[in-house]
């Protein structure tokens, strides 16, 4: 009885192969953002990309491991912008205004990544654990805090008890609550915190909230 010749998938060259990669993370992003983690599904994925349901798989392995690649993708976009900052030669208070403006400018222009990391929180973090390079992603974020606050400490402005994580964690919830909470605010309130005509003025209050924590004695 003749054998059923084995399934040969034709694998592009490099460029090619970093373009479709490219090209189904960013389709696969917007899809987890929009549907969750349950609801999204490779086969949509595919279909709106120029590959195929098998060879998101021969990239990636599975749903899951799309899932975590998107995950991954999204925080490293974060982290390198804040690799960026010169913070060495800015004033210590200037560097920290930088750098609230930076994560609040990012999280306004992503909107996909708070819906991401929402998602990931409903799924207590089940997801995220399992990558191997998102741990390793804290210690970017904290060093660019860590020398600004030893600055600010060193020209005798900033306070001395400060912890690096606990201002990352006071500029995100800014930033993440202002994205993540806009359609119940604005039924509650009546006010949409991403209306252009207050941009300035809640960019500039991060500002002042960051330093003014930073400077209180």
């Amino acid at each position: 009885m003749p054998q059923t010749p084995p399934v040969v998938i034709a694998v592009p060259a490099a460029r090619d192969a970093d373009r479709t990669r490219s090209e189904i993370l960013a389709v696969a992003t917007h899809e987890f953002a929009d549907k969750g983690y349950a609801g999204a599904r490779v086969d949509e994925i595919a279909a709106k990309t120029h590959t195929t349901k098998r060879m998101i798989y021969y990239y990636f392995g599975g749903k899951e491991q799309l899932y975590i690649a998107v995950l991954e993708r999204a925080y490293v976009g974060i982290r390198a912008l804040e690799q960026q900052l010169d913070v060495e030669h800015l004033d210590a208070g200037d560097a920290i205004r930088q750098l609230a403006a930076l994560t609040f400018d990012h999280h306004e222009a992503n909107p996909d990544f708070i819906r991401l990391v929402s998602i990931e929180n409903v799924h207590r973090a089940r997801h995220i654990t399992r990558s191997k390079i998102l741990a390793g992603l804290a210690s970017p974020a904290l060093d660019v805090l860590a020398r600004i606050l030893e600055q600010g400490r060193t020209a005798g402005r900033f306070r001395a008890d400060v912890d690096p994580v606990d201002v990352h964690m006071l500029i995100s919830s800014f930033c993440v609550f202002r994205i993540a909470n806009r359609h119940t605010f604005d039924a509650i309130f009546k006010r949409d915190m991403l209306d252009p005509a207050r941009r300035d003025q809640y960019r500039n209050m991060l500002g002042d909230v960051v330093l003014a924590y930073l400077t209180a004695q």
